[in-house]
């Protein structure tokens, strides 16, 4: 008898899938060294966009900014040539441009004194910030710029949006601490140099605010048991200098300087710095903030450790220390 055959009990879209023959196209890419997140991005956003809303609060409190905006156009100076095409990269406020618009000291007696603006064709002030970025722009330093404009930035992680060898200068200041991926932020800025252009950068690093950090650890053994995160890591003088090299950086100069602030109270610290949009904003942070037993006790111990108590001192020091890395 002739076996029976099981292609009748088959569906014919069965049976079309058997006979056809399997391709199927795959995609793979080779992961790169995973990327360290310790801070929360849309976080430190909205941190910056509220501090922009009320203007003459954000003013008030760009001291520290406006200062080193100064240093930083001065070590630009330093450089005896002319700039086409200069970028500030995290511009905040804009204060390089501010900054580049007002008559610089010259470096002899006999030199009239000369805004470093005469000597770039044309600065880009470019942030993630919109409302910080404009914040001034209908102050009258805009128009003593020869050609000005701003640019938001897509979110950090995100690439900058440049192509490659357009600029004559990068200017960076006090931006890059917020950046979660620095060294590919790092790799990104080299490209978009042109071959012997100078990249001059500021950051907060190091121990700056240590003294109130220490205070705050202290408040918070004391009064809750444990220690919480309140005040953001920062990087470390001597891991700037291997960034800057594995970023392609030639000609390095890294160097520190310490800017001391005095403060009446860790509560005028603490509000300027909220006013400034530089709250803490890492990842491992209390939602809820501080409380207030800790909050009280931190005033007692960062007066006793850090305020001159006994010595007839009445102001707080707040210390920051600034990484300057400069490359040409």
């Amino acid at each position: 008898m002739k076996p029976a055959s099981l292609r009748p009990f088959l569906p014919r879209p069965a049976l079309r899938r058997r006979l056809l023959p399997s391709h199927r196209p795959y995609a793979s890419t080779t992961p790169g060294p995973p990327t360290l997140q310790v801070f929360n991005d849309r976080a430190k956003h909205l941190q910056r966009e509220r501090s922009a809303a009320n203007s003459e609060t954000s003013r008030a409190v760009d001291y520290l900014r406006d200062e080193v905006a100064t240093r930083l156009c001065e070590r630009l100076l330093d450089i005896k040539r002319n700039f086409p095409r200069v970028l500030d990269l995290g511009a905040n406020a804009c204060n390089i441009a501010h900054e580049a618009a007002e008559p610089s000291s010259p470096s002899s007696p006999q030199e009239p004194p000369q805004p470093l603006a005469t000597r770039l064709g044309h600065l880009t002030s470019a942030d993630t910030s919109p409302a910080l970025l404009h914040r001034d722009a209908s102050l009258p330093f805009n128009n003593l710029l020869p050609s000005h404009d701003r640019l938001v930035l897509p979110p950090a992680s995100q690439p900058l949006p440049f192509a490659p060898h357009s600029y004559d200068a990068i200017l960076s200041s006090l931006a890059m601490h917020w950046i979660n991926d620095l060294p590919t932020h790092l790799s990104q800025c080299a490209r978009i140099l042109r071959p012997d252009s100078p990249f001059i950068a500021a950051m907060l690093g190091g121990d700056s605010l240590y003294e109130l950090r220490t205070s705050l650890q202290l408040a918070d053994l004391d009064r809750r048991g444990g220690v919480s995160t309140h005040v953001s890591p920062l990087a470390d003088v001597r891991d700037m200098g291997g960034l800057l090299t594995k970023a392609g950086f030639k000609m390095l100069t890294v160097d520190v300087d310490d800017i001391v602030v005095e403060y009446p109270d860790t509560f005028a610290l603490m509000r300027d710095l909220q006013d400034m949009g530089e709250s803490n904003a890492s990842l491992t942070r209390e939602l809820a903030g501080l409380r207030r037993e800790v909050l009280l006790a931190n005033e007692g111990i960062y007066r006793e450790l850090h305020g001159g108590g006994g010595q007839g001192k009445e102001g707080e020091r707040g210390g920051c220390r600034l990484r300057f890395g400069s490359s040409i």
